[in-house]
Order: C-alpha cells, then sequence, then structure tokens
C-alpha cells in the first residue's frame, strides 16, 4: 500500500462533507443564538449517513460551537469527558 500525501489524506478526510444532509443549508442553522432553538438543525443531522464522521471530526478538532454530528456544545462536552475519564481508567488499570 502506498502512502497518501497530507493532501490526499486531508482531502479524503473530507469527503464525508460531500455526503453530508446540511450540505447547502444556511450554515447560520447550526449555529444558532445563545438560548435559541437546536431543533431545526438536528433536524437536519437526523438520518444522515455521515452523522458518525460529522462529530468526531469536532470532537477530534475541538469544535467548541454550533451543532455538529446532530450534537450541541453540551452533549460533545460530555463525550469529551467520558471518553477523557475512560482513557484515565483504562491507563490506571
Amino acid at each position: 500500500m502506498q502512502a497518501m500525501s497530507p493532501a490526499a489524506t486531508s482531502r479524503q478526510a473530507r469527503n464525508w462533507q460531500d455526503q453530508a444532509n446540511c450540505l447547502g443549508v444556511d450554515p447560520d442553522l447550526f449555529f444558532p443564538e445563545r438560548g435559541a432553538s437546536t431543533r431545526e438543525a438536528k433536524e437536519v443531522c437526523r438520518g444522515c449517513v455521515v452523522r458518525e464522521d460529522c462529530l468526531e471530526y469536532a470532537l477530534a478538532n475541538g469544535e467548541k460551537f454550533g451543532i455538529w454530528g446532530g450534537l450541541s456544545e453540551r452533549e460533545r462536552r460530555r463525550i469529551r469527558r467520558a471518553r477523557a475519564m475512560a482513557r484515565r481508567q483504562a491507563t490506571a488499570g
């Protein structure tokens, strides 16, 4: 297997975006004002074939704002904390 260049790897990693339900949707929908409803954005994400890829992208890149993979900032923060705790327990055990 031939190693891919960093640019090729980066393009491949972003290919999931071309299949996303949100492609062509106004990005402002996914970055609501504080206290505004996230329901519409999450509805776009529901059933999206690349929802997991989107969520993992946000988690890996520390996205702190907006709806990614159907989850809010608070929901992603919970996942990051749970994963960090699981890593600590795995290394301690």
